[in-house]
């Protein structure tokens, strides 16, 4: 017979675990920290002392994932000492890969590691509008996505709080407490916070330029305007709260000098960019295929073929139209330098070059870069990759897939009746419903699938190193979470369902054919009855 648990002892161990996670988030945030500035010595100890009481809570308190994550940290943090502190690209991946792991270790009992998405934000959110009733109703939304919102209903409530317990981010309404009173506020609890509070600020209609500039000042991260929406709202609030999202740059070094390569990319790996160096030209277009860097550096002069030759050659691929391409090169004749530019460049550095230049314009153009690559990509209705972008990534794991023998599934979904709540209940609650299937899937799929809008109501999901068991049963729980959700209308409370078809890989298959196939086992399942994910 098995003995009863003992409640005091589950809620201990359930403190220790609490512990456990504070402690593991003391981590993710210096992580956060060392991607806002160059790495260096004094920044990865900060890190190494952090991991190092990890360690000792999560062996005390018997958490044995955190302990497993803590001891492999360990073990590439005394490697990097090893190396007198120099970061390979090695070292950057699989910290970058730690990392991540440790920022989905707030389970709850029974969850797997690998399947459970990052954490819901412990500490609250405080929402600040002028208009109270859309406060509190906005708060009970952004709950039922896992949020912990206080709606605050005057400038002394918010001092209140504030003494209380620092929030995971503040929502303020330029206007809450007076005509741009919630700026002024924001201020004010800004001071002598370091470091500063994430902060978004509303404005219900659109605001001018000394307003958006008082708010940057203010120590605002975003500005919105118009109607506050939840699933949108909710979106924001984890780009500003989320501590472990940072993914490495990626940095393809072209370059004959094998002595010259191997200098740009210490200097580069040290700031925690990672790099591939490529010393053939001729083997470029597979690299840019196989890597996917956010930027290229070229030699101008190679045996094979000239830099501006190569820069040309990219340019040809539609892929890399808006990679952004620097030269480097002890060329110092500006006329030649320009021709290169207007070759498909977008910079030219001359050697010598500085170490902090180097590295600064190279993080530059790779941040907007890669901004404006999310921007092509994905769905301006709700984030996701779309419907061309969401194929090629289904065609790049195939292929990645076939190459490693690993599984890969591959799923379509579409909202049931769709159609009718547009006609009930008007386009903007169908838009709405779009974006919270979008959102449930983003929190409840790994960080290493791809979700895409395809089109419509329907949605795809590429995932990787997955059976098709796996992926029935996670899409299957998605389905009757989402089918619970209830949402605000006239009669009577508005719930949709959605169904969905599944396929995985087989050797002979390519990324056409089973989109094709899930997308005739989406149909079945619609034929079926909807309401069910149906698996072929």
């Amino acid at each position: 017979m098995t003995e009863p648990q003992d409640p005091s002892r589950e809620r201990l161990k359930h403190h220790f675990a609490q512990r456990v996670i504070h402690q593991a988030r003391h981590i993710l945030e210096a992580w956060q920290r060392l991607q806002r500035s160059e790495w260096s010595g004094e920044s990865l100890c900060e890190l190494d002392e952090a991991n190092v009481r990890l360690l000792r809570f999560a062996e005390r308190f018997e958490q044995p994932e955190h302990s497993q994550i803590a001891r492999q940290l360990q073990q590439v943090l005394l490697a990097v000492e090893t190396n007198q502190g120099r970061l390979s690209s090695e070292a950057i991946s699989e910290l970058n890969r730690l990392m991540q792991r440790l920022s989905r270790t707030g389970l709850r009992h029974g969850d797997s590691l690998d399947q459970t998405p990052l954490p819901p934000v412990r500490k609250p959110v405080y929402l600040l509008l002028q208009d109270v009733e859309r406060g509190e109703r906005l708060a009970m939304q952004l709950e039922f996505f896992g949020l912990y919102v206080q709606a605050l209903v005057n400038p002394a409530a918010f001092q209140d709080s504030l003494r209380e317990c620092l929030p995971a981010a503040i929502v303020m309404d330029v206007d809450f407490g007076g005509r741009g009173a919630g700026l002024q506020l924001a201020a004010q609890a800004q001071q002598g916070q370091e470091p500063k509070l994430p902060l978004l600020f509303f404005s219900l209609h659109e605001a001018d330029t000394p307003t958006r500039l008082a708010a940057v000042r203010a120590g605002g991260q975003e500005f919105l305007t118009g109607a506050l929406e939840a699933s949108g709202l909710l979106e924001k609030i984890e780009a500003l709260t989320c501590v472990a999202q940072y993914e490495p740059f990626k940095v393809l070094i072209i370059d004959d000098s094998r002595a010259q390569a191997m200098h740009t990319e210490r200097l580069l790996n040290n700031a925690g960019i990672v790099t591939r160096t490529l010393t053939d030209p001729i083997g470029t277009m597979a690299e840019l295929a196989d890597f996917q860097p956010d930027l290229i550096i070229l030699d101008m002069y190679m045996p094979a073929c000239t830099g501006p030759e190569l820069a040309k050659v990219i340019r040809h691929n539609d892929r890399y139209v808006s990679v952004p391409i620097i030269y480097l090169s002890a060329e110092d004749d500006l006329d030649k330098q320009l021709d290169a530019m207007s070759e498909g460049g977008d910079d030219f550095l001359t050697k010598p070059i500085r170490s902090r230049h180097l590295i600064t314009t190279v993080r530059n153009r790779a941040a907007r870069a890669r901004n404006l690559k999310s921007r092509m990509v994905r769905d301006s209705l709700t984030g996701l990759y779309n419907h061309t972008h969401i194929l090629q990534l289904l065609e790049d794991c195939a292929f990645r897939a076939r190459r490693e023998g690993q599984p890969l599934s591959f799923a379509m979904l579409d909202i049931d009746h769709f159609k009718k709540v547009n006609d009930s209940h008007g386009h903007p609650m169908g838009d709405r419903v779009i974006k919270s299937l979008a959102l449930f899937l983003k929190q409840r799929l790994r960080k290493t699938d791809f979700i895409g809008r395809y089109g419509g109501e329907e949605f795809a999901i590429v995932m990787p190193d997955t059976d098709i068991a796996a992926a029935h049963a996670v899409l299957d729980e998605i389905r009757e979470r989402f089918a619970e959700i209830h949402y605000p209308a006239q009669p009577h409370d508005l719930q949709c369902t959605f169904s969905a078809g599944v396929v995985a890989m087989v050797e002979a298959s390519d990324s056409l054919t089973m989109a094709t196939l899930a997308d005739e086992a989406l149909y079945r399942a619609k034929g079926l009855g909807r309401n069910r994910v149906l698996a072929v």
